[in-house]
Protein backbone atom coordinates (compact mmCIF):
# COMPACT_ATOMS: atom_id res chain seq x y z
CA UNK A 1 0.00 0.00 0.00
CA UNK A 2 1.34 3.45 -1.00
CA UNK A 3 1.58 5.78 2.69
CA UNK A 4 -0.67 8.00 4.10
CA UNK A 5 1.59 10.96 2.94
CA UNK A 6 1.87 9.97 -0.85
CA UNK A 7 -1.52 9.60 -0.78
CA UNK A 8 -2.29 12.95 0.06
CA UNK A 9 -0.69 15.05 -2.55
CA UNK A 10 -1.09 12.59 -5.59
CA UNK A 11 -4.54 10.94 -5.47
CA UNK A 12 -6.70 12.09 -8.19
CA UNK A 13 -9.79 14.28 -7.36
CA UNK A 14 -13.05 15.31 -10.02
CA UNK A 15 -13.94 18.38 -11.02
CA UNK A 16 -16.79 19.25 -13.21
CA UNK A 17 -16.85 20.30 -16.42
CA UNK A 18 -19.12 23.98 -15.97
CA UNK A 19 -19.08 26.13 -12.90
CA UNK A 20 -21.91 28.27 -13.43
CA UNK A 21 -25.25 26.53 -13.39
CA UNK A 22 -27.80 27.41 -16.49
CA UNK A 23 -31.80 27.04 -16.43
CA UNK A 24 -33.39 23.93 -14.56
CA UNK A 25 -34.92 22.61 -17.41
CA UNK A 26 -31.94 22.87 -19.54
CA UNK A 27 -29.63 20.46 -17.40
CA UNK A 28 -29.69 16.72 -16.95
CA UNK A 29 -30.62 15.94 -13.25
CA UNK A 30 -29.00 12.35 -13.41
CA UNK A 31 -25.96 13.97 -14.45
CA UNK A 32 -25.67 16.79 -12.01
CA UNK A 33 -26.63 14.28 -9.44
CA UNK A 34 -24.05 11.79 -10.40
CA UNK A 35 -21.37 15.02 -10.78
CA UNK A 36 -22.30 16.02 -7.17
CA UNK A 37 -21.91 12.53 -5.60
CA UNK A 38 -18.52 11.86 -7.58
CA UNK A 39 -16.93 14.96 -5.60
CA UNK A 40 -19.04 14.10 -2.91
CA UNK A 41 -16.56 11.06 -2.84
CA UNK A 42 -13.42 12.77 -3.59
CA UNK A 43 -13.41 14.80 -0.57
CA UNK A 44 -14.43 11.55 1.28
CA UNK A 45 -11.37 9.55 -0.10
CA UNK A 46 -9.03 13.13 0.48
CA UNK A 47 -9.88 13.10 3.68
CA UNK A 48 -9.61 9.04 4.87
CA UNK A 49 -5.82 9.70 4.06
CA UNK A 50 -5.74 11.80 6.54
CA UNK A 51 -6.74 8.79 9.23
CA UNK A 52 -3.85 6.29 10.13
CA UNK A 53 -3.49 3.39 7.89
CA UNK A 54 -5.44 0.07 8.73
CA UNK A 55 -6.46 -2.56 6.91
CA UNK A 56 -9.83 -1.24 6.59
CA UNK A 57 -8.95 2.20 5.43
CA UNK A 58 -6.76 1.01 2.54
CA UNK A 59 -9.29 -1.52 1.42
CA UNK A 60 -12.42 1.40 1.61
CA UNK A 61 -9.75 3.86 -0.34
CA UNK A 62 -8.51 1.12 -3.10
CA UNK A 63 -12.37 0.28 -3.48
CA UNK A 64 -13.47 3.66 -4.39
CA UNK A 65 -10.16 4.47 -6.46
CA UNK A 66 -10.42 1.76 -8.83
CA UNK A 67 -13.71 3.20 -9.90
CA UNK A 68 -14.57 6.54 -9.32
CA UNK A 69 -11.72 8.43 -11.22
CA UNK A 70 -12.90 6.57 -14.08
CA UNK A 71 -16.72 7.26 -13.72
CA UNK A 72 -15.57 10.95 -13.24
CA UNK A 73 -13.75 10.92 -16.59
CA UNK A 74 -16.52 8.82 -18.49
CA UNK A 75 -19.04 11.69 -17.35
CA UNK A 76 -16.71 14.95 -18.19
CA UNK A 77 -16.45 13.24 -21.81
CA UNK A 78 -19.97 12.94 -21.61
CA UNK A 79 -20.45 16.24 -20.54
CA UNK A 80 -17.67 17.93 -23.29
CA UNK A 81 -19.08 15.87 -26.63
CA UNK A 82 -20.61 19.69 -27.67
CA UNK A 83 -16.67 21.31 -27.73
CA UNK A 84 -15.66 22.71 -30.45
CA UNK A 85 -12.34 24.63 -31.76
CA UNK A 86 -14.65 27.97 -31.92
CA UNK A 87 -13.39 31.17 -30.47
CA UNK A 88 -16.32 30.88 -28.27
CA UNK A 89 -15.14 27.49 -26.66
CA UNK A 90 -11.46 28.00 -26.63
CA UNK A 91 -12.43 31.43 -24.49
CA UNK A 92 -14.68 29.49 -21.89
CA UNK A 93 -11.76 26.52 -21.28
CA UNK A 94 -9.24 29.69 -20.85
CA UNK A 95 -11.40 31.30 -18.52
CA UNK A 96 -13.03 28.18 -16.53
CA UNK A 97 -10.21 25.43 -16.69
CA UNK A 98 -6.60 27.31 -17.52
CA UNK A 99 -7.32 30.36 -15.17
CA UNK A 100 -8.67 28.60 -12.35
CA UNK A 101 -5.44 26.00 -12.34
CA UNK A 102 -3.24 29.04 -12.61
CA UNK A 103 -4.73 30.38 -9.71
CA UNK A 104 -5.26 27.87 -7.31
CA UNK A 105 -2.22 25.97 -7.64
CA UNK A 106 -0.89 29.19 -6.49
CA UNK A 107 -3.36 29.53 -3.96
CA UNK A 108 -2.68 26.09 -2.75
CA UNK A 109 1.11 25.96 -3.63
CA UNK A 110 1.22 29.09 -0.92
CA UNK A 111 -1.27 27.19 1.63
CA UNK A 112 0.75 24.00 1.79
CA UNK A 113 4.22 26.38 1.97
CA UNK A 114 3.42 28.57 4.50
CA UNK A 115 1.03 27.29 7.15
CA UNK A 116 1.66 23.10 6.49
CA UNK A 117 5.87 23.66 6.08
CA UNK A 118 6.14 21.84 3.14
CA UNK A 119 8.26 22.25 0.31
CA UNK A 120 7.16 22.16 -3.15
CA UNK A 121 8.69 22.54 -7.11
CA UNK A 122 7.85 22.92 -10.07
CA UNK A 123 4.75 25.00 -9.82
CA UNK A 124 2.45 24.38 -12.52
CA UNK A 125 4.79 22.46 -14.79
CA UNK A 126 4.20 19.75 -12.46
CA UNK A 127 0.34 19.92 -10.88
CA UNK A 128 0.23 19.69 -7.26
CA UNK A 129 -2.41 18.19 -5.40
CA UNK A 130 -5.03 18.05 -6.34
CA UNK A 131 -4.76 20.58 -9.42
CA UNK A 132 -3.97 17.63 -11.69
CA UNK A 133 -7.63 16.97 -13.03
CA UNK A 134 -7.88 20.44 -14.56
CA UNK A 135 -4.22 19.74 -16.25
CA UNK A 136 -5.81 17.28 -17.43
CA UNK A 137 -9.55 18.25 -18.40
CA UNK A 138 -7.80 21.09 -20.68
CA UNK A 139 -5.72 18.92 -22.77
CA UNK A 140 -8.51 16.34 -22.31
CA UNK A 141 -11.08 18.91 -24.32
CA UNK A 142 -8.42 20.08 -26.93
CA UNK A 143 -8.72 16.36 -28.02
CA UNK A 144 -12.52 16.05 -27.99
CA UNK A 145 -12.88 17.35 -32.30
CA UNK A 146 -10.39 14.59 -32.85
CA UNK A 147 -11.84 11.56 -31.54
CA UNK A 148 -15.48 12.51 -31.30
CA UNK A 149 -16.22 11.13 -34.67
CA UNK A 150 -13.13 9.30 -35.08
CA UNK A 151 -13.29 5.51 -36.29
CA UNK A 152 -11.49 3.29 -33.36
CA UNK A 153 -11.14 6.04 -31.56
CA UNK A 154 -12.01 3.90 -27.95
CA UNK A 155 -9.27 1.40 -29.02
CA UNK A 156 -6.86 3.95 -30.15
CA UNK A 157 -7.20 5.46 -26.57
CA UNK A 158 -7.05 2.70 -25.17
CA UNK A 159 -3.68 1.46 -26.63
CA UNK A 160 -2.38 5.25 -26.04
CA UNK A 161 -3.14 4.57 -22.39
CA UNK A 162 -1.16 0.81 -22.15
CA UNK A 163 1.87 2.62 -24.00
CA UNK A 164 1.66 5.54 -22.13
CA UNK A 165 3.31 3.73 -19.00
CA UNK A 166 6.16 3.25 -20.58
CA UNK A 167 7.28 6.79 -21.79
CA UNK A 168 4.59 9.35 -20.38
CA UNK A 169 6.01 11.69 -17.50
CA UNK A 170 5.24 13.96 -14.88
CA UNK A 171 5.14 17.18 -17.20
CA UNK A 172 1.43 18.34 -16.22
CA UNK A 173 0.81 14.94 -15.32
CA UNK A 174 0.54 13.78 -18.67
CA UNK A 175 0.99 10.20 -17.54
CA UNK A 176 -2.50 10.93 -16.13
CA UNK A 177 -3.86 12.57 -19.20
CA UNK A 178 -3.26 9.48 -21.48
CA UNK A 179 -3.60 6.67 -18.95
CA UNK A 180 -7.02 8.16 -18.30
CA UNK A 181 -8.00 9.31 -21.70
CA UNK A 182 -9.99 5.68 -22.65
CA UNK A 183 -12.69 7.00 -19.83
CA UNK A 184 -12.98 10.37 -21.52
CA UNK A 185 -13.53 9.13 -25.13
CA UNK A 186 -15.96 6.60 -23.86
CA UNK A 187 -17.78 9.58 -22.73
CA UNK A 188 -17.54 11.10 -25.98
CA UNK A 189 -18.49 8.12 -27.98
CA UNK A 190 -21.67 7.47 -25.66
CA UNK A 191 -25.29 9.01 -26.44
CA UNK A 192 -28.46 9.14 -24.49
CA UNK A 193 -29.70 6.43 -26.65
CA UNK A 194 -26.78 4.11 -25.15
CA UNK A 195 -27.19 5.35 -21.81
CA UNK A 196 -30.82 4.31 -21.60
CA UNK A 197 -29.65 0.83 -21.50
CA UNK A 198 -28.35 1.55 -17.72
CA UNK A 199 -32.08 2.46 -16.99
CA UNK A 200 -33.07 -1.05 -16.26
CA UNK A 201 -34.28 -2.97 -13.39
CA UNK A 202 -31.89 -5.90 -14.17
CA UNK A 203 -29.03 -3.58 -14.77
CA UNK A 204 -29.03 -1.82 -11.73
CA UNK A 205 -29.04 -5.50 -9.72
CA UNK A 206 -26.13 -6.55 -11.94
CA UNK A 207 -24.99 -2.87 -11.01
CA UNK A 208 -24.72 -4.53 -7.07
CA UNK A 209 -23.05 -6.90 -8.09
CA UNK A 210 -20.32 -4.89 -10.22
CA UNK A 211 -19.36 -3.54 -6.79
CA UNK A 212 -19.50 -6.27 -4.71
CA UNK A 213 -17.51 -8.28 -7.25
CA UNK A 214 -14.65 -4.72 -6.96
CA UNK A 215 -14.97 -4.88 -2.94
CA UNK A 216 -13.87 -8.25 -3.09
CA UNK A 217 -10.97 -7.71 -5.38
CA UNK A 218 -9.66 -4.93 -4.13
CA UNK A 219 -9.35 -6.77 -0.58
CA UNK A 220 -6.09 -8.43 -1.64
CA UNK A 221 -5.06 -5.00 -3.98
CA UNK A 222 -0.99 -5.52 -3.23
CA UNK A 223 -1.35 -9.12 -4.68
CA UNK A 224 -2.38 -7.75 -7.96
CA UNK A 225 -2.22 -4.29 -8.82
CA UNK A 226 -0.47 -1.97 -5.80
CA UNK A 227 -2.70 1.20 -5.00
CA UNK A 228 -0.20 3.30 -7.18
CA UNK A 229 -1.71 1.67 -10.12
CA UNK A 230 -4.78 3.02 -9.33
CA UNK A 231 -3.52 6.33 -9.84
CA UNK A 232 -2.53 5.99 -13.75
CA UNK A 233 0.57 8.18 -13.04
CA UNK A 234 3.70 5.89 -12.66
CA UNK A 235 5.53 3.78 -15.30
CA UNK A 236 5.50 0.50 -15.13
CA UNK A 237 9.46 0.41 -14.81
CA UNK A 238 8.79 2.60 -11.13
CA UNK A 239 6.05 -0.81 -10.37
CA UNK A 240 9.01 -3.43 -10.63
CA UNK A 241 6.77 -5.35 -13.36
CA UNK A 242 7.39 -6.60 -16.68
CA UNK A 243 6.11 -4.63 -19.56
CA UNK A 244 3.81 -7.66 -20.26
CA UNK A 245 2.52 -8.13 -16.81
CA UNK A 246 2.17 -4.22 -17.11
CA UNK A 247 -0.04 -3.90 -20.40
CA UNK A 248 -2.51 -6.40 -18.33
CA UNK A 249 -2.62 -4.73 -14.96
CA UNK A 250 -3.36 -1.72 -16.75
CA UNK A 251 -5.97 -3.46 -19.12
CA UNK A 252 -7.92 -5.09 -16.15
CA UNK A 253 -7.82 -1.88 -14.69
CA UNK A 254 -9.47 -0.16 -17.49
CA UNK A 255 -11.90 -3.02 -17.76
CA UNK A 256 -12.62 -2.73 -13.90
CA UNK A 257 -13.05 0.96 -14.14
CA UNK A 258 -15.60 1.24 -16.70
CA UNK A 259 -17.72 -1.79 -15.28
CA UNK A 260 -17.54 0.31 -11.96
CA UNK A 261 -18.33 3.33 -14.26
CA UNK A 262 -21.63 2.08 -15.96
CA UNK A 263 -22.63 0.76 -12.15
CA UNK A 264 -22.66 3.83 -10.59
CA UNK A 265 -24.46 5.34 -13.43
CA UNK A 266 -26.96 2.69 -13.54
CA UNK A 267 -27.70 3.31 -9.29
CA UNK A 268 -27.81 7.01 -9.54
CA UNK A 269 -31.15 8.61 -9.35
CA UNK A 270 -32.77 10.48 -11.99
CA UNK A 271 -34.78 12.95 -10.38
CA UNK A 272 -34.56 16.07 -9.70
CA UNK A 273 -33.95 17.59 -6.23
CA UNK A 274 -31.87 19.68 -3.57
CA UNK A 275 -29.02 17.79 -4.05
CA UNK A 276 -29.23 18.04 -7.87
CA UNK A 277 -29.43 21.78 -7.82
CA UNK A 278 -25.80 21.36 -6.17
CA UNK A 279 -24.33 19.31 -9.36
CA UNK A 280 -23.88 22.76 -11.02
CA UNK A 281 -21.43 23.66 -8.04
CA UNK A 282 -19.04 21.25 -8.04
CA UNK A 283 -16.19 22.78 -9.41
CA UNK A 284 -16.35 25.06 -5.99
CA UNK A 285 -15.90 21.90 -4.12
CA UNK A 286 -13.15 20.64 -5.53
CA UNK A 287 -11.23 23.58 -5.75
CA UNK A 288 -11.49 24.78 -1.89
CA UNK A 289 -12.31 21.01 -0.16
CA UNK A 290 -8.15 21.05 -0.32
CA UNK A 291 -7.67 24.02 1.95
CA UNK A 292 -10.20 22.36 4.19
CA UNK A 293 -8.40 18.61 3.86
CA UNK A 294 -4.44 19.87 4.54
CA UNK A 295 -5.98 22.42 7.38
CA UNK A 296 -7.40 19.76 9.22
CA UNK A 297 -4.08 17.79 8.32
CA UNK A 298 -1.66 20.49 10.21
CA UNK A 299 -3.54 20.35 12.82
CA UNK A 300 -3.34 17.09 13.77
CA UNK A 301 -6.80 15.94 12.69
CA UNK A 302 -5.26 12.56 12.29
CA UNK A 303 -4.34 11.82 15.79
CA UNK A 304 -7.87 12.30 17.08
CA UNK A 305 -9.23 8.80 17.23
CA UNK A 306 -6.59 6.72 17.93
CA UNK A 307 -7.29 2.85 17.93
CA UNK A 308 -10.58 3.89 16.73
CA UNK A 309 -10.78 3.56 13.25
CA UNK A 310 -14.47 2.86 12.82
CA UNK A 311 -15.12 5.59 14.98
CA UNK A 312 -12.35 7.67 12.61
CA UNK A 313 -13.57 6.43 9.52
CA UNK A 314 -17.49 7.19 10.23
CA UNK A 315 -16.72 10.89 11.88
CA UNK A 316 -14.06 11.22 8.54
CA UNK A 317 -17.15 10.03 5.59
CA UNK A 318 -19.80 12.10 7.57
CA UNK A 319 -17.67 15.24 7.88
CA UNK A 320 -17.03 15.26 4.54
CA UNK A 321 -19.75 14.51 2.91
CA UNK A 322 -20.86 17.75 5.22
CA UNK A 323 -17.85 19.65 3.84
CA UNK A 324 -18.97 18.93 0.23
CA UNK A 325 -22.90 19.99 0.60
CA UNK A 326 -21.69 23.45 2.42
CA UNK A 327 -19.30 24.22 -0.56
CA UNK A 328 -22.06 23.26 -3.05
CA UNK A 329 -24.82 25.35 -1.32
CA UNK A 330 -26.25 27.73 -3.50
CA UNK A 331 -25.53 30.87 -0.85
CA UNK A 332 -22.18 29.57 -0.68
CA UNK A 333 -20.99 28.61 -3.79
CA UNK A 334 -22.43 31.69 -5.45
CA UNK A 335 -20.09 33.59 -3.73
CA UNK A 336 -17.08 31.25 -4.15
CA UNK A 337 -17.71 31.01 -7.99
CA UNK A 338 -16.29 34.29 -8.55
CA UNK A 339 -12.23 32.90 -7.06
CA UNK A 340 -12.96 30.21 -9.32
CA UNK A 341 -13.79 31.67 -12.61
CA UNK A 342 -13.09 35.73 -11.79
CA UNK A 343 -12.91 36.00 -15.63
CA UNK A 344 -16.58 35.22 -16.24
CA UNK A 345 -17.37 37.40 -12.79
CA UNK A 346 -15.32 40.06 -14.36
CA UNK A 347 -17.23 39.95 -17.86
CA UNK A 348 -21.08 39.53 -16.08
CA UNK A 349 -19.77 43.23 -13.93
CA UNK A 350 -18.59 44.78 -17.44
CA UNK A 351 -21.80 43.81 -19.08
CA UNK A 352 -23.99 44.80 -16.75
CA UNK A 353 -21.93 48.52 -16.34
CA UNK A 354 -22.41 48.60 -20.34
CA UNK A 355 -26.03 47.93 -20.36
CA UNK A 356 -26.52 50.50 -17.58
CA UNK A 357 -24.61 52.93 -19.16
CA UNK A 358 -26.22 52.03 -22.78
CA UNK A 359 -30.10 52.45 -20.73
CA UNK A 360 -28.81 55.96 -19.25
CA UNK A 361 -27.72 57.24 -23.13
CA UNK A 362 -31.00 56.07 -23.81
CA UNK A 363 -32.95 57.66 -21.02
CA UNK A 364 -30.90 60.36 -21.90
CA UNK A 365 -31.79 60.51 -25.53
CA UNK A 366 -35.72 59.84 -24.99
CA UNK A 367 -35.97 62.78 -22.60
CA UNK A 368 -34.57 64.68 -24.61
CA UNK A 369 -36.69 64.38 -27.76
CA UNK A 370 -39.78 64.29 -24.99
CA UNK A 371 -38.82 67.63 -24.30
CA UNK A 372 -38.43 68.87 -28.03
CA UNK A 373 -41.70 67.29 -28.10
CA UNK A 374 -43.34 69.64 -25.56
CA UNK A 375 -41.37 72.40 -26.74
CA UNK A 376 -42.67 72.04 -29.59
CA UNK A 377 -46.58 71.78 -28.84
CA UNK A 378 -46.08 74.84 -26.71
CA UNK A 379 -44.89 76.91 -29.55
CA UNK A 380 -48.29 75.76 -31.47
CA UNK A 381 -50.68 76.13 -29.02
CA UNK A 382 -50.63 79.97 -29.17
CA UNK A 383 -51.01 80.40 -33.16
CA UNK A 384 -54.17 77.96 -33.08
CA UNK A 385 -56.12 80.48 -30.62
CA UNK A 386 -57.75 83.02 -32.80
Amino acid sequence: MATATSRADTTPAGTAPATTPSSPAARDPWFDNAKMALVTLVVVGHAWVLLPESVTRDHLYDFLYAWHVPAFVFVTGYLSRRWTYSRTRMWQLVRTVAVPYVLFEAAIALFRIHVGGEELENLWRDPHWPMWYLSALFFWRLLTPVFKDLWGGLALAVGISLVAGLYAGDTLDVARILGLLPFFVMGLKATPERLELLRGRAVQVLAVGVFAAIFWLTRRTDDWAATEWLYYRARYEELDVSDGQAFLTRACLLVLGTLGAWAFLALVPRIRGWFTTMGAFTLVVYLFHGFVVKGLGYAGYGDLFGDQQWLGLLVTTVGSVGVALLLASPPVARVLKHAVDPLGWGEKKLDHALEVATAKVEADRLSDRIEEHVEEQVRRVPQSVP
